[in-house]
């Protein structure tokens, strides 16, 4: 197979991390067993602990038996280095300029961060200071990239610091702002399915959308995350990243094209167009909880204030959906791990029917990102039989099912999209911006009014002030 990508070199930031553990060297991997990426390319690992190659290669023994492994190997090479020293940086330099000159040319260097966030303005100036962000000294940044990952900053003002001090080093066209979401392949197949197909975007509007549903629902806890999620939050973890992009492929506009930028200009405009709930509001629109078990959380403060579920309400200002209210739920030891869209339109079950009892719930689409990736249409039928009853009944779509595959993983799609420089699926400035302005707003709305955190169940469904939130509108979780 040919790659189409040209000879690269990957220096991966916090390379003995989990991220890199459980994301980025799996991903890696199968693109190397697929012959997708090149025949020469080079990862560097750099991190504080001062091991050789081989007991870095170790780090990853799960993949020791596969026949591939060992040759996946020789492109494998490890920097030690503390992130605030310039003497690992310096002794990268001299190994990246003996691939250059291996090569005969500039190879271009992409830079991975992979690290927790604290880490992120050090490492910047260090690239900077000793001008490794340059490339090989050539004069031009053609050569370099950076890959940074969420959570972009803490808040508005942390996000556009920042951006800011990337935008003193990098071009725009050089940053990779991650969210694996946009990578998954039915996030990427919404805007297919709804303006590739004329039957959808006539009633993709408040004419016919009663309310729109998310729900992003993790089984799991913080799982040994506590040191990070501690002081964070799902708000900021997994609310002002996923779930905005999922809300801006729901109420986005087609776009002038399939292209990058129009794309991305198009997601902008949909995330800008969220009305960001006023402060005084937020203990009323917002409801923040924790799961019972959460403070005894390895490296979890005792009495620790951080939520770890929310369910809010807001409304998109924009001509397609104006007056339609959205509703969001995320939350960690939930039932079931459950991440979809549900667009809920009017129930206009006819007056012929009244008598017989139309179901409350009419047409429901719901895109399922995970698990089972697919679509599934509810709508109403009759029930055999001599009497004349009406049921909801399901139509679904499985992409393994249709396809005998679910798509390429997110994270692989994403590397070889910052391979090729494909910027469609990375967050653009003005798109950060806009998300945190609404987040930071919540934020502050409960550092001023201090609304109540509600304890729920380990396993169960969240706090029943969340089901509060949606019945007082005479709507339904589904």
């Amino acid at each position: 197979m040919d790659s189409m990508i040209s000879p690269f070199v990957l220096i991966i930031f916090g390379a003995t991390g989990d991220l890199t553990n459980v994301k980025l060297m799996p991903s890696l991997f199968n693109l190397f067993k697929q012959g997708i990426l090149p025949q020469e390319f080079f990862i560097f690992g750099f991190s504080r602990r001062e091991i050789g190659e081989s007991e870095f290669h170790d780090l990853f023994a799960t993949y020791k038996d596969d026949p591939l492994w060992l040759d996946f190997t020789k492109h494998l090479h490890y920097q030690s280095g503390k992130f605030e020293e310039e003497k690992g940086y310096l002794e990268l330099i001299g190994e990246l300029t003996k691939i250059d000159e291996q090569m005969g040319a500039c190879v271009t260097r992409l830079f991975y961060l992979a690290t927790p966030p604290d880490n992120y303005e050090m490492i910047l100036d260090m690239l900077n200071k000793t001008k490794l962000a340059d490339g090989c000294g050539q004069g031009s940044n053609k050569w370099t990239k950076i890959v940074i990952e969420k959570p972009f900053g803490h808040d508005l003002d942390t996000a556009i610091h920042l951006d800011q001090k990337l935008g003193e080093i990098f071009e725009e066209r050089q940053i990779f702002r991650v969210d694996h979401y946009l990578g998954k392949e039915n996030v990427q197949n919404m805007i297919a399915f709804r303006f590739a197909n004329s039957i959808f975007d006539p009633v993709w509007n408040s004419q016919y959308v009663d309310h729109v549903q998310i729900t992003f629902s993790e089984a799991e806890g913080v799982k040994g995350r506590g040191k990070f999620f501690d002081g964070v939050g799902i708000l900021r973890d997994v609310g002002q990243n996923h779930l905005m992009q999922l809300v801006a492929a729901v109420a986005m506009d087609q776009p002038r094209s399939f292209t990058k930028e129009d794309v991305r200009d198009a997601r902008v405009a949909a995330i800008q167009s969220i009305e960001c709930i006023q402060q005084e509001m937020v203990a009323k629109d917002v409801i923040r909880g924790q799961y019972a078990s959460y403070r005894d959380e390895k490296n979890v403060d005792p009495s620790s204030q951080t939520e770890t579920y929310v369910a809010m309400k807001f409304m998109i200002n924009n001509k397609r959906f104006a007056n339609t209210p959205f509703y969001i739920r995320m939350g960690k030891k939930m039932p079931k791990e459950v991440m979809e869209i549900s667009i809920v339109f009017r129930q206009t079950c006819h007056l012929l029917f009244k008598e017989y009892g139309c179901p409350e719930i009419g047409n429901v689409l719901t895109i399922r990102i995970q698990p089972d990736e697919g679509i599934s249409m509810r709508f109403i039928a009759k029930k055999p039989g001599n009497k004349l009853a009406l049921e909801p009944v399901e139509m679904k779509f499985s992409y393994k099912e249709s396809f005998g595959s679910k798509g390429t993983d997110a994270y692989e799609r994403i590397l070889l999209d910052i391979l090729h420089g494909d910027q469609m699926l990375f967050n653009r400035t003005d798109e950060l911006r806009s998300s945190w302005k609404f987040i930071t707003n919540i934020l502050n709305g409960w550092q001023v009014f201090d609304p109540p955190l509600y304890i729920y169940e380990d396993g169960s469904n969240g706090p029943k002030e969340a089901y509060e939130l949606i019945e007082k509108d005479g709507k339904h979780w589904l």
